[in-house]
């Protein structure tokens, strides 16, 4: 087999394997919204590490949690190993006097899953361009009152606006909808796992 042949075929496997992380993260979190969740943010001890909260509760942030944990990925584990490092980092004194980790909640909390991916993620730009957001995206906003939000970033297109749909937890369970600049965007990450290449 000539060399010719064979570089497009090296270019074919590269490409497949960069896009499998979107596709793969898109089905997790269309999955996701099949799931009958009530909005509940109360407090829970967890094992650790793979902890959860009961399947039919959760916040915005187990949406992430629970799809990246469908690829293999604990964002609990992750998050408290890096808080435990480097607490000072992390906004959980300034926001909710806490004096160390606590690996039953921090992962769960917006503002800490921020710092995370500001320290080992993407950080992309805050833009008001739609052609800036992929799917596999990340976004953060405050919601009114001073309500911080999380939400991914999928490959279905709202008719209409033109915008990439969301899939997030606002308080009716895990929904896709045309949310994207809806409220005050505070984050644009890509958190794409070391088995992926892109």
């Amino acid at each position: 087999m000539s060399r010719f042949f064979l570089y497009p075929l090296a270019l074919f496997a590269f490409h497949v394997q960069a896009s499998s992380f979107d596709d793969d993260i898109v089905n997790a979190l269309i999955y996701r919204t099949t799931q009958p969740v009530t909005y509940d943010g109360a407090y829970h001890k967890l094992e650790y590490p793979g902890g959860d909260v009961p399947a039919n509760i959760g916040v915005c942030t187990d949406v992430l949690i629970r799809s990246y944990r469908q690829l293999g990925v604990d964002l609990q584990k992750l998050v408290h190993e890096d808080m435990q490092n480097n607490f000072r980092a992390y906004p959980s004194k300034r926001i909710w006097g806490l004096t160390k980790p606590d690996k039953n909640i921090d992962h769960r909390r917006v503002p800490n899953l921020q710092v995370y991916f500001e320290r080992h993620a993407k950080v992309l730009t805050k833009s008001l361009n739609v052609e800036d957001y992929k799917a596999g995206d990340i976004v953060s906003w405050m919601l009114p009152g001073n309500l911080p939000h999380i939400g991914m970033v999928v490959n279905e297109i709202a008719q209409g606006s033109g915008n990439p749909l969301i899939v997030h937890n606002i308080g009716r369970g895990p929904e896709m909808s045309d949310m994207l600049f809806a409220y005050t965007i505070t984050g644009h990450y890509r958190f794409v796992p070391a088995e992926y290449s892109e």
